[in-house]
């Protein structure tokens, strides 16, 4: 049985006893062991990516990001 949250997600127990978050289209956003923790991490996911796109790690697209590390390791 799925639950609704925050009328933007739900969460529902998979046949391995697990938890899932999927959005209101139905694309699975998160899963975890505990069912809090599911809904804690999706509300932290889905605001990081209203906010910043988190989604995509912070990264603008088509950026690239180079490093070299100078001296000896």
């Amino acid at each position: 049985m799925r639950e609704l949250y925050d009328d933007c997600f739900y969460v529902e127990e998979t046949r391995w006893k697990t938890w899932a978050s999927y959005d209101t289209d139905g694309n699975q956003l998160v899963s975890s062991y505990l069912k809090q923790d599911c809904v804690n991490a999706t509300r932290f996911y889905l605001k990081r990516k209203q906010e910043k796109n988190y989604g995509d790690c912070g990264l603008e697209e088509g950026s690239i990001y180079e490093g070299n590390v100078g001296g000896k390791l």
